[in-house]
């Protein structure tokens, strides 16, 4: 196996496990949260459902992308992937302003929940997200990282409502209930908004990372035979792989043993950028470019 490959799996085992330990602990905060009189823990569990409805699409939009390359998609199925990243955030960002929503109104009118329940389900919703995220961590996808910021989301809630249930044993103070679930709430949405509109650019095609035309292209032109380039582009397909392609003008014809030396010369310089896909093709000053016409350059 790849180790493209052996990254793909691991992408959708990890996802795999996130989903199934949110449904899980989704149906046993509903079922809290009715025990302990706790909105806020009735709350989560409705973000939370939301989080796993999210985290299966994400989970089988991930087991998708993993299809290599057919006619109908020519590059494999790896932007899907994207598409998932950009359905999470989008339900996150949702997500997070309907907890404000929810816990704006609790500044004025605090409810105290049963404190002794709200500090049981606040360690075992730590242990169960903290594992969650944890195996997702070391993702690279965009889609995982969304995903993580689902679940340090849900992390950072927990000991929210640990500390406030901690404080709720020993004083009347409920109102830090709606305090700690927006700070934390505004926090990960900060986040969660960064990476979003990162897919959206990718999504759209945008450069992977500011530069990174300009870079290849000083580089390539360095290359005695090459005098200029146009049609340069690069974009990504899942926030990891990166496909490039660019038009080298060479300053007269080559033999044939002078054009393979080219080829790897050229090689040589794009293999430091690790590029999934590559598509180079060398023109004379004087011959006409089919695609002059499609675009500036």
């Amino acid at each position: 196996m790849s180790d493209h490959q052996h990254n793909s799996a691991q992408s959708s085992q990890g996802i795999g496990w996130a989903f199934a330990l949110n449904v899980g602990f989704t149906i046993i905060e509903f079922v809290g949260g009715l025990l302990t009189n706790s909105t806020a823990i009735m709350a989560d569990a409705v973000h939370d459902l939301g989080d796993s409805l999210s985290i299966g699409t994400a989970w089988l939009l991930s087991r998708l992308s993993n299809k290599g390359a057919d006619n109908s998609f020519t590059y494999g199925y790896k932007r899907f992937s994207l598409l998932g990243a950009l359905i999470n955030g989008i339900v996150l960002i949702v997500g997070s302003i309907w907890v404000l929503v929810q816990a704006v109104p609790r500044l004025f009118d605090p409810v105290k929940p049963v404190a002794e329940g709200m500090f049981g389900l606040a360690i075992l919703g730590v242990i169960v997200n903290g594992f969650a995220a944890y195996k997702l961590s070391a993702g690279e996808t965009l889609n995982e990282k969304v995903l993580n910021w689902h679940l340090l989301e849900d992390v950072f809630g927990w000991v929210a409502v640990l500390i406030v249930s901690i404080v709720l044993m020993f004083a009347e103070a409920a109102i830090l209930d709606a305090l700690l679930a927006i700070g934390f709430t505004l926090f990960v949405l900060f986040n969660v908004i960064r990476n979003t509109k990162q897919a959206l650019k990718l999504f759209l095609q945008a450069v992977p990372s500011q530069g990174l035309i300009e870079k290849v292209r000083e580089e390539l032109l360095t290359l005695e035979t090459v005098s200029s380039i146009h049609h340069a582009h690069a974009w990504s397909l899942d926030g990891r792989s990166t496909v490039y392609t660019a038009h080298l003008v060479i300053d007269s014809p080559l033999e044939w043993a002078e054009q393979v030396e080219v080829k790897n010369q050229i090689a040589r310089i794009l293999e430091k950028y690790r590029f999934s896909h590559t598509t180079i093709e060398l023109e004379l000053p004087e011959e006409y470019c089919r695609d002059i016409n499609s675009e500036n350059s």
